[in-house]
């Protein structure tokens, strides 16, 4: 599964927008069960969920559990939204438990946190720096049907927002239903959508009563 950048044959292994993801399976601590398990894409396609994946840099580092704490805010949101939310580090399901019961901004975490410590998917999500061992801070989701419909990857300097992933799982939520339309920028529930076809070149904002 691995993927990486020594030459354009490893490159085109990683995982792609609009594409299946291929099988993978991780260990995970559940902090809701206070134990071990394993978590695999097969068995939440089988569920018909959607699955998140949240990768992160390290256990026991600084921009990382805000950006945990911040997600567990909205996990429930995204519960209901039919997701299975996955954080993921090269950390082992040991330290992430270590790391859980340590800091208190991780109290709230609810969702399973996901070890990755060989790479490997990491690698195939292209989100594995090499030169530090570490994953860079990448937002994956992916449908029932196995196919990545959103990707996001940020520097270490940068925490995410939440909120925005909510968004984007309402959108994709929709659109999964409604696959002739189109979200446009801050779509939120309830709101206007497009349906692309030649009348609407150059009227979008007739569309949209702009």
């Amino acid at each position: 599964m691995s993927c990486g950048h020594d030459d354009y044959e490893e490159l085109l292994e990683c995982a792609k927008v609009g594409l299946p993801v291929r099988d993978f399976t991780l260990e995970v601590y559940d902090p809701t069960e206070g134990g071990f398990g394993e978590v695999s894409l097969a068995d939440l396609k089988k569920q018909g969920k959607w699955t998140i994946l949240v990768f992160y840099p390290a256990d026991f580092t600084f921009v990382c559990p805000t950006e945990l704490a911040d997600l567990a805010e909205r996990h429930a949101d995204l519960v209901k939204l039919g997701a299975e939310v996955l954080s993921v580090s090269t950390d082992t399901k040991f330290v992430h438990m270590a790391w859980k019961n340590d800091e208190r901004l991780l109290q709230n975490v609810r969702f399973k946190m996901a070890a990755d410590p060989n790479g490997e998917v990491s690698r195939y999500f292209d989100v594995w720096d090499p030169a530090s061992g570490l994953d860079l801070r990448g937002t994956f989701i992916i449908n029932p049907e196995g196919v990545l419909v959103a990707s996001e990857v940020n520097f270490y300097n940068v925490g995410r927002n939440a909120d925005e992933l909510v968004r984007k799982m309402k959108a994709n939520v929709y659109l999964k239903d409604h696959p002739a339309e189109a979200c446009p920028a801050k779509w939120e529930p309830g709101k206007k959508t497009l349906t692309p076809s030649e009348k609407l070149v150059g009227k979008v904002a007739d569309a949209l009563d702009m």
